[in-house]
């Protein structure tokens, strides 16, 4: 399934040349979904109809998904029933979030509804919610899953209640979604904002590496930005993010030499699959450049956790293998070539048996 960015909008918190020019920026830089809340309504059906469908239409002009969240109070403020979406396809969206679920058939049933809209549902509990829809012979296409996000400090998810939470959506095979919080964006639904993550331990993050997280979790597909607007150094830095496998920003050496620069920079990268828990080593590029010499240099120290190494001409058979160091440990036949970003040792994790990644320059 191919992975996306998003963006999230409020129209009723904001003006809609605001969110023309950030929907001009967002699709300059590939993102392809936006989150619009439609959860603090006040105004009366006409007024939220003509306001919605500005902008909804001008996103889906640019070429995004739109998904509308709701709340059971919007469809007795806007004077509408579940029986009948036909208010939410003729304002433009592509699906609407259910905030709160009902017994498993009638979401079920709205799958099937004749519009083609989305039926997104709230990944953020761990019961057999989606299991019981999906038994009652779910229209699974039409289904995604996305998280809610938290706009308390200290109120959102710990990772192993995410990560729970979430392999019941992705085993099923059902796109999913969650939330990286801005560090210059304002505002988002409510009067409290410390942000809009999904997890809690994004909530001071700088937006890429919230974003690498989740793609290396393996279980989200589209990562969006909770609150608006963010700045477009950040759209810019989540742009250039892999999605598909770890891409490690690394802080080089001052003495590193040409070639242990090649070797980081210029090759794709595989662990073994024959794991160690010392280090995660890439040994292909020791074969490819078993001719080069590599004289040693910072290789008499103590290496630490997310430094990266490469065997020196000591090294004997294992010269130029590349290794990330997790376990602390000394070794003369190593010199250091860097060190991963502090804020991104938290991907190590997810460097697994046979798991491909690459280094990017800090």
């Amino acid at each position: 399934m191919k992975r996306r960015l998003g963006i999230s909008l409020y129209p009723d918190n904001s003006v809609f040349a605001d969110d023309q020019a950030y929907i001009d920026l967002a699709a300059s830089y590939g993102f392809l979904r936006i989150f619009m809340s439609m959860l603090e309504v006040t105004e009366g059906r006409t007024a939220v109809f003509n306001k919605f469908y500005q902008v909804i239409t001008y996103a889906k002009s640019k070429g995004f998904e739109v998904i509308l969240d709701i709340a059971p109070a919007i469809f007795e403020a806007l004077e509408i029933s579940y029986d009948d979406l036909s208010f939410f396809a003729e304002v433009g969206a592509d699906g609407i979030r259910l905030d709160l679920g009902f017994d498993g058939n009638k979401e079920a049933l709205l799958s099937y509804n004749p519009y083609g809209l989305i039926i997104e549902l709230n990944m953020s509990n761990d019961v057999a919610y989606l299991d019981n829809i999906l038994t009652y012979e779910a229209n699974r296409p039409y289904i995604y899953g996305c998280h809610n996000f938290y706009p308390q400090a200290g109120s959102a998810l710990p990772l192993d209640f995410f990560n729970r939470c979430s392999e019941r959506f992705k085993k099923q095979g059902i796109r999913t979604a969650a939330f990286v919080t801005s560090q210059t964006a304002t505002y988002g639904p409510w009067d409290i904002n410390d942000g809009l993550p999904t997890l809690e331990m994004h909530r001071h993050l700088p937006i890429e590496v919230q974003t690498k997280h989740l793609f290396a979790t393996g279980l989200i597909d589209d990562v969006v930005i909770g609150n608006a607007y963010a700045s477009e150094a950040e759209l810019k830095a989540m742009s250039t993010v892999n999605r598909y496998q770890v891409s490690f920003e690394i802080d080089t050496v001052s003495t590193i030499n040409q070639v242990e620069e090649a070797i980081l920079f210029e090759n794709q990268h595989v662990r073994r699959g024959d794991i160690t828990a010392q280090m995660a080593r890439s040994t292909e590029v020791r074969k490819k450049y078993k001719a080069e010499n590599n004289p040693a240099h910072d290789h008499d120290i103590h290496f630490k956790r997310g430094d990266v190494v490469i065997g020196n001409d000591a090294f004997g058979k294992y010269k130029n293998e590349l290794q990330i160091v997790l376990e602390d440990h000394q070794d003369a036949r190593k010199n250091k070539v860097g060190e991963i970003r502090t804020e991104e040792l938290i991907l190590l994790d997810y460097i697994k048996p046979w798991s491909k990644f690459l280094f990017n320059r800090k």
